[in-house]
């Protein structure tokens, strides 16, 4: 093998290994927006309104969906926001992380159809600067997702209203 050929073969590896740090660079970048625009309440906008209640004001994500991130007993949870759901549904996984405890099941219409679920109680739940005590809760173990449901259960401590794109939470007077 000639100088030259070893001097070849070394750029073209530094070649390779420019293009794999650059795709890997681009990966990293683009997630984050992905990331973003699956949830873009990952740190609410939290304020208090002219009566000193708290708000949280939520943006909708690219499908439409009000996820934002918030907390069951302190620990942190991304929540997606549903008003035809009943109660707070939390998928068994995360009950478990959270050490949730479940007393007795019961069997429900969902819309993937009908799943037995196990009551549990939330002690705190927070969205930003909103704290909601004592919430009913069950564990769904058909569920496989990440998200928690934030169900009427949690959403009827609340006062919400849509404008355009935004949705405003509002602590009960």
């Amino acid at each position: 093998m000639t100088e030259g050929d070893s001097t070849n073969k070394i750029g073209k590896t530094f070649v390779w290994l420019a293009w794999i740090m650059a795709l890997a660079l681009l990966m990293f970048v683009f997630q984050g927006t992905l990331d973003e625009q699956y949830n873009p309440n990952s740190q609410p906008q939290v304020s208090l309104n002219d009566s000193g209640q708290a708000e949280v004001i939520l943006k909708q994500n690219r499908q439409g969906h009000y996820v934002t991130k918030g907390t069951i007993n302190e620990s942190s949870v991304t929540f997606l926001l549903d008003t035809g759901a009943t109660q707070v549904s939390i998928p068994a996984h995360i009950a478990d992380e959270l050490q949730l405890e479940s007393y007795g099941s019961y069997p429900v219409q969902t819309a993937n159809g009908r799943v037995t679920v196990y009551k549990t109680k939330i002690d705190q739940l927070s969205i930003g600067n909103i704290f909601l005590y004592n919430v009913a809760a069950h564990i769904n173990p058909a569920m496989k997702s990440d998200e928690i449901l934030l169900g009427m259960s949690a959403l009827k401590k609340v006062e919400f209203s849509q404008t355009g794109k935004q949705l405003t939470l509002r602590e009960h007077p």
